[in-house]
C-alpha cells in the first residue's frame, strides 16, 4: 500500500471511491482534482498496487487550522489499516504545512476509529445543519 501526499489522480477514479463509500451515484461532473488544488492544503491518495483504494482531503484556513473532510476506504481495502495510513499521511502532510490543529468532526459510527486508532481527542464543537 502506497500513501502519497497530493497525490495524482483524475476525476473519475475520486469520485467512483466517493459515491461507493459515501453511498451515491456517482456525479458525471467530477472536479475534484481543480477543487482540491483550490482549496485544500493537500490531499492523500492511497494505492494498492496503482488503483486508488482510499482518499482523504485536508483542507484549511491558510494559517495554523487543518481539517480532515471524507475519508473513505473502498470496501475491498477495508479492515486493512488503510483508513488509519491516510488519515496518519495527512497529519503529516498538515504538520509539514506548518499547522498548529488538525481538526476532525465525524459520525458517531466512527468515534473509535478517529478517537483510538488516528490519535485525534474530544473536544466541543458546534454544528448547523444547512440542508
Amino acid at each position: 500500500m502506497s500513501y502519497t501526499w497530493r497525490g495524482a489522480f483524475d476525476d473519475a477514479e475520486v469520485e467512483a471511491l466517493h459515491a461507493e463509500g459515501f453511498g451515491h451515484p456517482a456525479a458525471a461532473v467530477g472536479g475534484w482534482w481543480a477543487r482540491v488544488n483550490r482549496h485544500s492544503l493537500g490531499w492523500v491518495c492511497a494505492r494498492d498496487g496503482g488503483p486508488l483504494v482510499g482518499f482523504v482531503n485536508v483542507a484549511w484556513d491558510g494559517a495554523a487550522h487543518a481539517f480532515v473532510l471524507d475519508t473513505v476506504v473502498a470496501a475491498t481495502a477495508q479492515r486493512r489499516g488503510v483508513g488509519t495510513g491516510l488519515v496518519a499521511a495527512a497529519v503529516a502532510g498538515a504538520r509539514a504545512g506548518g499547522c498548529e490543529w488538525l481538526h476532525v468532526d465525524f459520525e458517531d459510527h466512527l468515534r473509535e476509529f478517529y478517537l483510538s486508532s488516528c490519535g485525534f481527542t474530544t473536544t466541543g464543537a458546534g454544528l448547523v445543519r444547512l440542508r
